[in-house]
């Protein structure tokens, strides 16, 4: 378990940095995505030049917190915040930066909503990904797949438009109007694009990408993912 209660209403655990916003002079509130779901706080002085908590709360990053949380409002104080891993070669190219600000952004909205262990996996992954400079468009599939599980609008990898079984042996396209896979003769979504995408479902990351030939299959997909995420 990540989580540990070192003394009363003081909740320890581990913490992604999703929205910092000024507060004061020398304040910050902070929204953090920890495995126990969002958690609101202030983070008192971090703007200061020598600030213990600052290095804790950089955006890309993994950090060790310390809060203090209060029956009377939902508001804590950060009372420690210790980075853990440092993903900010993130920052040093665009088209990942600009990936991992869509998903901290949507993984901020979705978290408003949904307590989930697993968005905090989610995000993290995402990072280690982006981190590691492996193919954007397989982070992004990835990441779009599972936020929708999580939300409980997962892509139907089942049957068709018609309500039957998906067959191995037939081509498909994706129907944006009803969600789900239509019949297509010369379709361009095949067994493995839904194997592929089943994958991403079940399965780590770090399982994805070990997949030959994954490249070749992800306009597709990446389709899917898109249509849904905006259908929702």
């Amino acid at each position: 378990m990540s989580v540990t209660r070192r003394a009363r209403n003081d909740l320890r655990t581990k913490a992604i940095i999703l929205h910092r916003t000024k507060y004061g002079e020398t304040d910050r509130i902070l929204n953090l995505l920890t495995p126990e779901g969002r958690k609101s706080c202030i983070a008192k002085g971090v703007r200061k030049e020598k600030s213990k908590l600052a290095g804790g709360i950089e955006m890309f990053t993994v950090a060790d917190v310390v809060i203090h949380e209060s029956e009377k409002t939902e508001l804590g104080i950060l009372t420690s915040a210790k980075m853990i891993i440092n993903y900010m070669s993130i920052v040093s190219d665009l088209e990942r930066f600009e990936l991992g600000s869509k998903i901290i952004k949507m993984a901020n909205k979705i978290s408003e909503s949904v307590d989930s262990p697993e968005l905090f996996s989610l995000v993290n992954q995402c990072f280690w990904a982006l981190d590691k400079r492996l193919n954007l468009a397989l982070v992004e599939n990835y990441f779009l797949l599972n936020l929708m599980r999580i939300s409980g609008e997962e892509v139907n990898l089942h049957r068709d438009t018609s309500g039957e079984k998906l067959n191995i042996e037939t081509t498909y396209a994706w129907d944006t109007l009803e969600n789900a896979m239509r019949q297509e003769p010369q379709g361009n979504i095949t067994a493995n694009h839904i194997k592929l995408m089943r994958l991403m479902l079940t399965s780590p990351l770090k399982t994805v990408v070990q997949v030959n030939g994954y490249e070749k299959l992800l306009d597709e997909t990446l389709f899917v993912a898109k249509s849904i995420a905006k259908s929702t």
